[in-house]
């Protein structure tokens, strides 16, 4: 092994990690969290140890000499007292147990969900891309859960448990040393037996949080495509997936199982042993030792009392692990870097007349080989105000260009200016408020159409928002419908034919007015006599913009500025459409090559 190789440090475990982001949100909350503590401490030891104590007491009592009837209450007063004052003050702490939790839960649930929102909301589309989204969700709430699970075994079950052992040994140590030493003994065997089954197990936890985080995404992945799955017949594929990733959970959970059933019958077999002592000590205690009957009692009790504890210790690892599992790959999410993040003091980006430069621009996808570049020492200029259209073959890198322009990929070398200002370096939200961006694909939110055509201008008013949907030719079908701009778009906008997603989508890109407009396929979606009435929407848009039109219909570029065409992430031509169909290349074999094209002069 290289000296290197020895002197790099080791990588923290995922369950330190874990425990890493846990502890993080309970420090927050340490005054409470201490209490919760001192209130398990406090529930335990009068509850389970006061009061055997004082019967002890009471019992010793009666064996050193009886007491008459009358006497009764004059002699037994203070342990009655004592009695009821450790019931009391155990049941105050068993509510102060109860309630700390449950407000530590509550702030804590809080800050993780924020914590982990965060930070999938701000990573790179590549990220997300790999991933399916019902998985992260299932990650997201069994992380959050973990907490509640890891919180209450330690405040209900492993501090008990601990707390019991030392009680036990201290109440004891100076009535029977012997008893204490051989049950001290037997005790370490137990958590040496227990914590090394324990660590034979979490890897098992691991791998059933994985399956069933893979079943979520399977389900997802079906559900979301279900009109695929209905039109093609393919339900019974569909089925057969998921009852493979069914008997992936089934299997996993099976092994968890088995072996959690083999350590609690070897601590079990441990506990039998521990109780085979306490019970030979108290038969023959008195007669080889001369313990006193009150002792005696108190060492069955508090040993029964132990035992039961450390009975729950086979079910407090169980959850343990299981909870250490569940957040097995929403820690491994929250560790992994953030693909395309903010440079430290990065300044707002304004832009007053909206000139692109992009410069000497090299890139490869994150998940890519560095050998498979889309763009190298690639140039552009785009002068504010012009409107250029993008085309090309499918993988010629148009939609790319947008992605790096929009920073949703970071670059590897070079750099794109906005009004002179790097890109890089100023804020990603900044960057995206000032570029109005309609993809191929309409987005939407399952909330109302009023809500989604003014998700980029929150406070637009209502005048404001009809206006918008009727520049995008939205406005006759919104008020069509019986909620009107009220109606709710479904999941993804499932409730909206595509060319309504995209008129809506549209009408939401008119509303923000941003500098610089990308549109990428945006009449894709659109028959031809709507396409039309969009494009007069459009002409109106770009106005005054820098507008970038990715297309593969010509007809909808046809009548821009300029013309770019990409081949294989390089410019082979530049020019206005005229000047491109008179050099008769790729544009004009494009051109020439799509059925029914048309020049579209309003434009």
């Amino acid at each position: 092994m290289s000296a290197a190789t020895k002197n790099t440090p080791k990588k923290p475990s995922t369950i330190a990690r874990t425990v890493h982001y846990y502890w993080r949100v309970t420090r927050i909350q340490l005054p409470m969290f201490l209490f919760a503590i001192l209130s398990t401490l406090g529930f335990v030891f009068f509850l389970s140890y006061a009061n055997p104590f004082i019967v002890g007491l009471i019992v010793d009592r009666v064996s050193a000499e009886p007491v008459a009837a009358e006497q009764v209450f004059e002699v037994f007063s203070p342990y009655i007292f004592m009695l009821v004052g450790a019931n009391i003050l155990g049941q105050f702490f068993s509510k102060m147990q109860d309630y700390t939790v449950w407000k530590l839960e509550l702030k804590a649930h809080y800050a993780l969900a924020t914590h982990v929102f965060d930070t999938l909301s701000n990573q790179s589309m590549t990220f997300h891309t790999n991933r399916h989204g019902g998985s992260l969700v299932s990650q997201t709430q069994k992380f959050i859960g973990a907490y509640s699970t890891l919180l209450e075994s330690s405040i209900y079950a492993v501090i008990p448990i601990t707390s019991s052992a030392v009680f036990t040994l201290v109440m004891l140590v100076g009535r029977v040393p012997l008893y204490v030493l051989i049950l001290f003994s037997l005790l370490v065997v137990y958590l040496v037996a227990s914590y090394h089954l324990y660590k034979r197990i979490l890897p098992l936890n691991a791998k059933a949080a994985g399956a069933q985080n893979a079943l979520s995404g399977e389900l997802s992945d079906s559900i979301t495509n279900i009109l695929s799955v209905k039109t093609y017949g393919r339900e019974a594929f569909e089925r057969t997936l998921f009852d493979s990733a069914n008997k992936q959970v089934l299997a996993a959970d099976s092994k968890r199982m088995r072996a959690s059933i083999t350590r609690g019958a070897i601590t079990s077999f441990i506990t039998v042993i521990i109780m085979t002592l306490v019970v030979i000590f108290i038969t023959g205690g008195n007669a080889w030792f001369g313990i006193s009957a009150g002792t005696l009692v108190m060492m069955f009790t508090y040993t029964y009392s132990l035992t039961m504890q450390f009975n729950r210790i086979n079910i407090t690892f169980t959850q343990l692990n299981r909870g250490l599992g569940d957040a097995h790959d929403m820690t491994i999410i929250l560790d992994e870097p953030t693909l395309v993040a903010d440079v430290s003091k990065a300044s707002q980006l304004k832009v007053s007349k909206g000139d692109i430069s992009i410069e000497n621009v090299t890139f490869w996808y994150a998940d890519a080989a560095e050998t498979d570049t889309i763009f190298e020492h690639f140039n552009l200029e785009i002068p504010a105000g012009q409107r250029v259209g993008l085309v090309g073959r499918s993988g010629s890198g148009k939609t790319t260009l947008t992605t790096l322009l929009l920073r949703l990929s970071n670059l590897q070398e070079g750099r794109i200016l906005v009004d002179g200002q790097d890109i890089a370096c100023a804020t990603q939200v900044s960057l995206r408020q000032q570029i109005g961006y309609v993809p191929q694909e309409p987005l939407l939110f399952h909330r109302s159409i009023r809500e989604n055509i003014a998700y980029g201008k929150p406070d637009a008013s209502d005048e404001e928002i009809r206006e918008a949907a009727l520049k995008a030719n939205a406005l006759e079908f919104i008020e069509a419908l019986p909620s009107g701009f009220d109606t709710h778009t479904g999941e993804r906008g499932v409730k909206l034919s595509g060319g309504q997603r995209q008129r809506v989508a549209i009408a939401r890109a008119i509303l923000a007015a941003a500098p610089i407009l990308v549109l990428d396929e945006a009449t894709s979606a659109l028959d031809s006599e709507s396409e039309k009435l969009i494009q007069d929407a459009l002409k109106n848009l770009m106005e005054g913009r820098t507008s970038i039109v990715v297309a593969h219909r010509l007809s909808t570029v046809a009548s821009l500025d300029r013309i770019i065409v990409l081949r294989e992430g390089k410019i082979v031509e530049d020019g206005t459409h005229a000047e491109l169909i008179e050099a008769g290349g790729e544009y004009a074999q494009l051109w020439s090559r799509q059925s029914g094209a048309f020049l579209d002069d309003t434009i």
